[in-house]
């Protein structure tokens, strides 16, 4: 069974199919493909007002333009003292052309000055998976931490550098891809969507 993850990023596209089931308990293979190995979908603007909404919106889009089962996902950083911004608008928090080095950048100015406790946060990630019908499934996961004072570690992308995972001294991207994939709000959801293709009937 061919499996499409509406995405046509490379990094994440590569983190999520190393969660994912290669097969179902059943024995049926399961094969991933991203949107840039199928061409000419191009996804429909998050217009949501929640994450749900979002994956939600972009996984039918996906599924019923490829007729494949498709999985999406949206997530957002949600910080304390900012009443839960960026949420749905993290990706492009700091204007719609910007980076993840803008949105970095935007973020640590507006925690200038706070010590750590006052820069508490949370990822959350819903992912949904969508069959070409319009059903969908959605499964969420949350990593608490803090936002750091500046860049930290090579790895990951988007916020990873300047997100410290509570209970450790590391951002995300000072963790490999297997300490990360253990414990991350994209890992939790996926870890979920993993059990549920193992279920798929034949």
């Amino acid at each position: 069974m061919k499996i499409l993850l509406a995405t046509g990023n490379k990094h994440k596209f590569e983190e999520i199919t190393a969660i994912l089931p290669r097969q179902t308990k059943t024995g049926e293979k399961l094969e991933y493909v991203s949107l840039a190995d199928i061409g000419g979908i191009r996804l429909p603007e998050e217009t949501g007002t929640t994450l749900e909404e979002n994956a939600r919106l972009k996984a039918r889009y996906a599924a019923q333009a490829s007729g494949l089962l498709a999985i999406s996902d949206d997530t957002g950083l949600e910080v304390e003292f900012l009443d839960g911004r960026p949420g749905v608008h993290t990706a492009r928090y700091a204007g719609e052309h910007a980076d993840a080095d803008d949105n970095n950048r935007k973020l640590l100015d507006e925690l200038e000055g706070l010590f750590l406790g006052k820069r508490a946060a949370q990822f959350r990630t819903v992912a949904c998976i969508a069959a070409p019908d319009g059903k969908t499934t959605c499964h969420e996961g949350t990593l608490d931490g803090f936002i750091g004072f500046g860049y930290r570690g090579e790895n990951g992308f988007g916020y990873d550098p300047i997100f410290i995972v509570k209970g450790t001294r590391q951002t995300l991207a000072e963790m490999t891809s297997e300490q990360k994939n253990k414990i991350s709000h994209r890992a939790q959801a996926f870890k979920k969507v993993a059990d549920f293709l193992n279920n798929l009937p034949c």
